[in-house]
């Protein structure tokens, strides 16, 4: 596994294609804490679909923006790795998003969710970051 999904607007005046890339080998890059790579090679999946019929906030701007990632894992790592990973998408998310996010109304929001080894178990959301700056148009 992992499974990186992204939607976003069609507006998002960004390279989607990159930021997989860079996703990606953020993802390659987690170590456990014994210095392993957590995440195979050859299991990794990060897809981008992009949303050509949207509202975003009141519907009423166009170019009020919005992504929303959802990385599935495998339960069993640890704490400390399942955190890490989470930071480590979202400070790649924003650095990537950040000539975006400094002239247009956008939103963000990641969640990294595990998937149980056996089932029936549920999916359990271990991490939830965000980055928005369109609350402040909206006044919360």
């Amino acid at each position: 596994m992992p499974l990186l999904v992204i939607q976003y607007t069609a507006n998002i005046g960004t390279d989607v294609t990159a930021l997989c890339r860079k996703l990606a080998e953020t993802l390659l890059s987690v170590r456990d804490e014994q210095g392993g790579q957590v995440y195979p090679e050859g299991g990794l999946k990060v897809m981008a679909f992009p949303a050509t019929h949207y509202a975003v906030g009141d519907g009423k701007h166009d170019e009020h923006a919005f992504m929303y990632f959802m990385l599935r894992i495998i339960e069993g790592r640890s704490e400390a790795v399942v955190k890490e990973t989470g930071d480590r998408i979202m400070q790649t998310i924003r650095e990537h998003i950040e000539p975006v996010f400094s002239r247009s109304p956008i939103g963000v929001t990641f969640h990294l969710e595990l998937q149980p080894i056996a089932t029936p178990k549920p999916i359990v959301m271990a991490y939830e970051g965000r980055h928005n700056n369109l609350r402040a148009i909206y006044g919360r």
